[in-house]
């Protein structure tokens, strides 16, 4: 053990496997201290308006580096940034006029998915009136509409049918960015969203905020409800480190402790405990979790606890028996006897160290089957229904055919995540395995 860093390092995919075992890790750790757990689970959950902002079913924005033709990536403009131009002017009587300008600019070879305009007022009874206008580049200036909103109010552009009428019969989100010369491609340059409010109150104030919805969004994308995938991509990885590394410390050290007192005790003790490990070694692990998911809960710790319950009598506790087996007989077993230890000192001071060094690879290779254990009940449709996970992002791809629509990011970027957590924890596994048994030394 002194040396084992030393040892670790003659084998390369020792050390490609740790440093993608590092990769999860800041990973994880990088998810839980940035997006809480409760921020996570809200996220994920949407409604309530979280996703306002986000295009649907968008691509990562990284993808532009790839696109010969720059795809448009979401702007979001608001009368409350630093840069916003926003006047407001008391008329008297309590009436206030308020002019407000965003600029942006439209740099891309496409045209944008969606336009929507968010408006927020404060008043006491009488709702502000907001005039709506849409100036282009070349100073072309185009009537959005005109409301009266209330203290929360959207206006969907791109689902106006009275401005499609006067686009000419082309959506908004088209008509309002083509180049008058080549309808086809969009007008470059900066443009602006002027509104004018009028509020019949003092103390009224009305904000407006635009949204151009991209192509492109974030750096893994969007899905069918607007949600940005990186939240599910962020925390699957301590969900899957969690649940992986639980339930096979938890599993191998109770199986392991099982193993030496049956050999140790002998007699109905071990006869009891083989009797139990024939019979869950005949039960079907998979298709028990699939009855818990279905008929009793779809908790990740109930799944998890099911999941170590199963492996404690597993087949490797065969394996532990004959190692033990073989300790009982050692001299040194034999001294601890004879000076009086009691059976709890011998088998946790004495016999369990001595095959301490056999199970750290068996339970680092351990690791990924339970990691991808867990995203096949999610892919199922079985797993956690609030936690954000690799397995959740396969399941809702696959139900909204996302390999059928070209959305293909949706599918491997999880599925990524996973090869990197199986070939990690494998190949570190295996390098270990030959480090700490003799047999395999020098192979």
């Amino acid at each position: 053990m002194k040396n084992l860093w030393t040892q670790i390092k003659s084998y390369p995919s020792a050390v490609a496997g740790l440093a993608m075992i590092l990769l999860l890790v800041v990973l994880a750790v990088y998810a839980v201290v940035t997006i809480p757990y409760d921020q996570a689970v809200a996220l994920w959950k949407g409604g309530d308006n979280v996703w306002l902002e986000t295009p649907r079913n968008a691509r990562p924005a990284w993808f532009n580096f790839f696109y010969r033709e720059k795809k448009p990536v979401t702007i979001v403009r608001r009368t409350t940034d630093e840069d916003a131009t926003k006047t407001n002017i008391d008329l008297g009587g309590g009436v206030i006029l308020s002019d407000m300008v965003l600029e942006f600019d439209f740099n891309y070879d496409d045209f944008p998915t969606e336009l929507a305009i968010f408006f927020t007022s404060k008043y006491q009874a009488a709702r502000p009136n907001v005039t709506v206008n849409w100036v282009t580049p070349d100073g072309r200036e185009i009537p959005l509409g005109e409301m009266t909103i209330r203290a929360s109010e959207s206006f969907r552009v791109s689902q106006d049918s009275r401005l499609v009428r006067r686009l000419g019969g082309r959506n908004p989100e088209v008509g309002l960015f083509a180049d008058p010369d080549n309808p086809s491609k969009p007008l470059k340059g900066t443009y602006r969203l002027v509104v004018e409010g009028l509020m019949f109150e003092e103390d009224s104030d009305v904000d407006a905020s635009l949204v151009v919805y991209g192509q492109l969004h974030g750096l893994a994308g969007t899905d069918h409800l607007r949600r940005d995938i990186m939240v599910a991509l962020l925390w699957g990885a301590p969900v899957a480190l969690a649940f992986g590394l639980v339930a096979a410390v938890g599993s191998s050290i109770a199986t392991m402790t099982l193993a030496a007192a049956s050999v140790w005790f002998g007699g109905w003790v071990d006869w009891l405990i083989r009797r139990i490990n024939e019979i869950v070694m005949i039960l079907p692990l998979l298709p028990i979790l699939i009855m818990v998911g279905l008929f009793y809960s779809r908790s990740i710790w109930v799944v998890l606890g099911v999941v170590i319950l199963l492996g404690i009598f597993g087949s490797s506790i065969l394996t532990y028996r004959s190692m033990f087996l073989q300790v009982k007989q050692s001299g040194y077993i034999e001294a601890a006897r004879a000076y009086g230890a009691g059976s709890g000192r011998i088998i946790f001071r004495y016999m369990i160290p001595k095959i301490l060094p056999v199970l750290i690879p068996g339970f680092v290779t351990q690791v990924p089957s339970f990691v991808f254990l867990e995203a096949t009940l999610s892919v199922l449709g079985l797993g956690d229904p609030v936690l954000p996970t690799w397995g959740k992002l396969l399941h809702d791809a696959q139900n909204n055919g996302a390999l059928f629509n070209g959305h293909f990011y949706w599918v491997l970027e999880p599925a990524i995540l996973l090869v990197i957590a199986g070939f990690g924890f494998a190949m570190l596994g295996f390098a270990l395995d030959r480090i700490f048994n003799p047999r395999l030394r020098g192979l």
